[in-house]
């Protein structure tokens, strides 16, 4: 079964990408193996700290670059994917000649509120996927207008067509990892 990376760009706990996240997880099953990969404690990216290179950029880029395929999961700030998605962007794609993300297959998904869903983010941070090198999974997308009531108090999904929408969605990426692996 494929690992994924997750790289959710919210670092609040409670936050409705995080819970996608887990709902995706749950949703995968045996299809895929998702593991979430912690970003809050990556400096923000200075080239002159691969002198002593901080121990969670080490870590991070072992998880990442150990990962049969990535999974963005991102919020939307003012149109755009937060500023912490880039930072572990930066940091998997340095120094020269260490890229993790080269050849990994990828998607990016998100959830807000509003009716949209993410759509800017997500298509912004699948921009940036590719341009490090990732093979991106652009068809289906996932634009997820998250409502409260789709889900229990614990954040789990109970809305049988918004499970079943990501399910094939699952499929498209079990099977987006497998043809480019």
């Amino acid at each position: 079964m494929p690992d994924v990376a997750v790289l959710v760009g919210s670092l609040r706990s409670g936050s409705v990408n995080r819970q996608l996240a887990d709902n995706v997880a749950r949703i995968a099953g045996d299809r895929l193996t998702l593991r979430q990969v912690p970003l809050g404690d990556l400096p923000m990216y200075d080239h002159d700290l691969w002198d002593d290179t901080p121990e969670a950029v080490t870590a991070f880029k072992e998880q990442v670059g150990g990962a049969d395929a990535i999974l963005l999961v991102t919020p939307e700030y003012n149109r755009y994917f937060p500023p912490v998605i880039k930072n572990a962007i930066d940091w998997g794609s340095k120094p020269m000649g260490a890229n993790v993300w080269t050849g990994k297959p990828a998607a990016a998904i998100g959830a807000t509120p509003g009716q949209l869903g993410a759509m800017s983010a997500v298509l912004s941070a699948t921009q940036l996927l590719t341009i490090v090198g990732c093979a991106v999974m652009a068809q289906p997308s996932v634009f997820f207008n998250h409502r409260d009531d789709m889900h229990d108090s614990d954040g789990v999904l109970t809305d049988e067509s918004a499970r079943e929408f990501l399910s094939g969605w699952v499929d498209s990426f079990a099977a987006w990892i497998e043809r480019m692996s």
